[in-house]
C-alpha cells in the first residue's frame, strides 16, 4: 500500500479515470452493437456519425489505439454504405 499522500492521491484519482474511461469504452461499444444490428440505411447513417466522433474521442484519449479506432470505422463505414437505401429497395 502507498506511504506517500501524493501517491494515496495518484491512487484515489487513478481509479476515477478508470471507471470513467470503462464507462466510455462500453458505451461506444454498444453503439457499434446497435449500428451493426439496424437494418436502416438513414438510421444507419445517423448512428455512423454519433460512433465514428466516439471511436475518435476514445482514441484521442489513449483509451483505445488510434489504428482500432480507424480500422472498426472503416469497416462501420462499409456497412453502412452496403446497406441499400429505401428508394432503392422499393
Amino acid at each position: 500500500m502507498a506511504n506517500h499522500k501524493s501517491a494515496k492521491k495518484a491512487i484515489r484519482s487513478s481509479a476515477k479515470k478508470r471507471l470513467l474511461n470503462r464507462y466510455q469504452h462500453v458505451t461506444t461499444r454498444n453503439m457499434v452493437k446497435k449500428l451493426r444490428t439496424t437494418t436502416d440505411h438513414a438510421m444507419a447513417v445517423e448512428l455512423f456519425k454519433s460512433v465514428s466522433s466516439a471511436l475518435d474521442k476514445l482514441a484521442k484519449r489513449n483509451i483505445i489505439h488510434k489504428n482500432k479506432a480507424s480500422n472498426n470505422k472503416s469497416k462501420l463505414a462499409r456497412f453502412v454504405n452496403n446497406l441499400k437505401p429505401a428508394a432503392a429497395q422499393a
